[in-house]
């Protein structure tokens, strides 16, 4: 079984974002949630940029400077 992980980004806003994380496993054709939802947010600084920066796909994370480069 392989365990895939899915990223929501909830909350985009110019200033923060709020990034929800699960992960799951395929179980006879079924999506199946692994462990608990783990949500983080993160503001627009340096600092959180960075951060976002190191856990998120550049899909996603390009997702969240679109919106936070147009202050």
């Amino acid at each position: 079984m392989e365990l895939k992980e899915k990223i929501t980004l909830d909350m985009l806003t110019k200033d923060s974002v709020s990034v929800l994380r699960q992960q799951f496993i395929n179980y006879n054709g079924v999506d199946m949630q692994v462990g608990e939802n783990i949500r983080n947010a993160y503001s627009n600084n340096e600092d959180d940029r960075a951060s976002l920066k190191s856990i998120l796909s550049d899909e996603y994370y390009n997702a969240v400077m679109a919106v936070w480069q147009c202050n």
